[in-house]
């Protein structure tokens, strides 16, 4: 029974205009009043529904705004990166949290949530808590980031543009980047779509760095190649002719797809994951998350 409501709530959120953070609240009231009944597949589902989408978005945009929107952001970019190690490095010997546990929350902030996690615990041999920590308070930080950060952009008369590039640097995972991006407007979607891809790819200089302060040899560095798939489709994009129902329909079903991966998110936050994760990690992620985003938001709007 519980299956069965699982897949209508999903078809639901597929084929009704249901929004970005609805969905989000869907997932956490579902898994609040039922147990998943997919678990286990659940993590693989949404990876896949999230990069499938976001490389169907390519089909909405060309090269030249791609490059455009990723070398405007870059210097953004490289201070709100060495802003967040080196506060995170400081902050977690302030507040007695754990050396593994700074580094990654700190990793999932300057980056990408829980991808850049994913890829760095295996360097500094995270343990199984370390990350459920960590990505607790890094999807527990996207989901408020998802509901409020459209609010702020209004508030402070953002241009599209400005709150694209605002949401790729402030929030953590692309679903949350991509899901507040969309309800602000379409120009932000493309906008925070290109800068966070950007973003994503400062997991290889982060690994580096990682295996230097750790002093880990031998790991392999985890290179997100959808990015490069996206890149693809936007260059096949730009220099031939996609039919323009054909280019307007993938993107719009991929929109669907990515509030449908928003909804997975939100089964993935049930009380029981909240509780665990402790109240100085999730202190550390805040001032963290606090700190980018404000320091971010003052050098876009000046």
């Amino acid at each position: 029974m519980v299956k069965v409501l699982f897949a209508l709530v999903v078809i639901s959120v597929l084929v009704f205009p249901i929004s970005a953070s609805e969905a989000l609240l869907a997932g956490i009231i579902f898994t609040s009043l039922f147990q998943h009944p997919f678990q286990e597949k659940n993590k693989t589902w949404l990876n896949w529904a999230l990069k499938t989408s976001v490389i169907g978005l390519g089909f909405g945009m060309s090269l030249s705004q791609v490059l455009e929107a990723s070398y405007s952001s870059l210097s953004i970019l490289i201070v709100s990166f060495l802003f967040v190690l080196v506060l995170g490095f400081f902050l977690a010997r302030i507040l007695g949290v754990s050396k593994n546990v700074g580094h990654l929350i700190s990793s999932g902030t300057a980056i990408c949530g829980g991808s850049a996690i994913a890829s760095i615990s295996p360097l500094i041999k995270a343990s199984e808590k370390e990350m459920s920590i960590s990505l607790g308070v890094v999807f527990l930080l996207n989901a408020v980031a998802l509901f409020i950060f459209p609010t702020i952009g209004t508030y402070f008369n953002m241009t599209q543009s400005e709150f694209g590039l605002w949401a790729a640097i402030a929030i953590h995972d692309t679903s949350s980047v991509v899901g507040a991006a969309m309800s602000y407007g379409h120009e932000a979607l493309e906008i925070a779509t290109s800068v966070k891809l950007a973003r994503v790819l400062w997991i290889i200089p982060l690994s580096f760095i990682t295996i230097f302060l750790f002093k880990s040899k031998g790991n392999k560095i985890k290179i997100p190649w959808f990015i490069f798939i996206f890149l693809t489709v936007v260059v096949v994009n730009s220099f031939v002719e996609v039919p323009s129902f054909v280019a307007e329909n993938v993107v719009f079903i991929s929109k669907r797809l990515l509030v449908a991966s928003l909804f997975l998110v939100g089964t993935g936050l049930s009380l029981k994951s909240i509780k665990s994760v402790g109240p100085k990690p999730l202190l550390f992620g805040v001032i963290l998350w606090f700190g980018v985003s404000i320091l971010s938001l003052v050098l876009i709007l000046n």
